[in-house]
């Protein structure tokens, strides 16, 4: 691999679905299929008059609805290839059920204190999720390297981009102190030495971008 292609810088927008009904009522949904909810397409069609979001030629979806229809509204010329392990973190019998319905039981409160090897019953560890996230990072990264696609987007769920930002990105964040409202997220940057040697990347930001009126953009002329 030549020089110039080990320092040149691909960035990846990582943006969180849309709202769903169940999101609106504070239930658990892993790998539950459910649409966006009306408020949701809305939601997004207000952000998109409000900001700007990357121009891109490709996006990478996890294979839920929820997120191949918020690329549909967010990219809609954009050419989008789904990658199964975007998917989000297996609730297994948290799944379905609300901070209410879960706040007594014993198990919710360990699972709830955090650490790589806590998983709720039948459902997937945060190391396991890693491994996960770190797989659909890396098929994404050579694909874009493969085919010189400089910037992309990735609609995927709030556990993964948390998951991502605090194992892979620089500089390291505890994953407590993330958020990621809807339809928003954050800009990274990698290079392929970087990423090969370190399995690291850049956080450059958050996304979409604030908008840049008229006015400021009659300063700089």
């Amino acid at each position: 691999m030549s020089c110039v292609v080990c320092m040149k810088g691909y960035r990846i927008s990582l943006i969180r679905h849309g709202l769903t009904e169940a999101n609106e009522k504070g239930i658990y949904i892993g790998r539950t299929d459910l649409p966006l909810s009306a408020k949701g397409e809305s939601e997004l069609c207000s952000k998109m008059e409000e900001f700007e979001y990357p121009h891109v030629h490709r996006v990478y979806s996890s294979p839920l609805r929820r997120c191949t229809e918020t690329a549909d509204i967010l990219f809609p010329s954009a050419e989008l290839c789904v990658v199964e392990d975007l998917i989000e973190l297996n609730f297994g019998e948290f799944e379905g059920k609300s901070v209410d319905e879960l706040i007594n039981r014993q198990d919710y409160k360990e699972w709830l204190k955090g650490g790589m090897d806590k998983r709720a019953p039948s459902g997937e560890s945060m190391e396991e999720l890693c491994v996960r996230t770190y797989k659909a990072l890396h098929e994404i990264i050579m694909d874009m390297m493969n085919d010189g696609i400089t910037h992309s987007a990735v609609i995927t769920h709030a556990g993964i981009i948390s998951n991502m930002l605090s194992c892979f990105g620089l500089p390291k964040i505890d994953p407590k102190e993330i958020s990621c409202p809807t339809g928003e997220g954050f800009e990274i940057i990698v290079t392929a030495k970087m990423w090969q040697q370190s399995q690291a990347f850049e956080i450059l930001g958050v996304v979409p971008y604030e908008k840049i009126g008229i006015e400021e953009n009659e300063e700089f002329e």
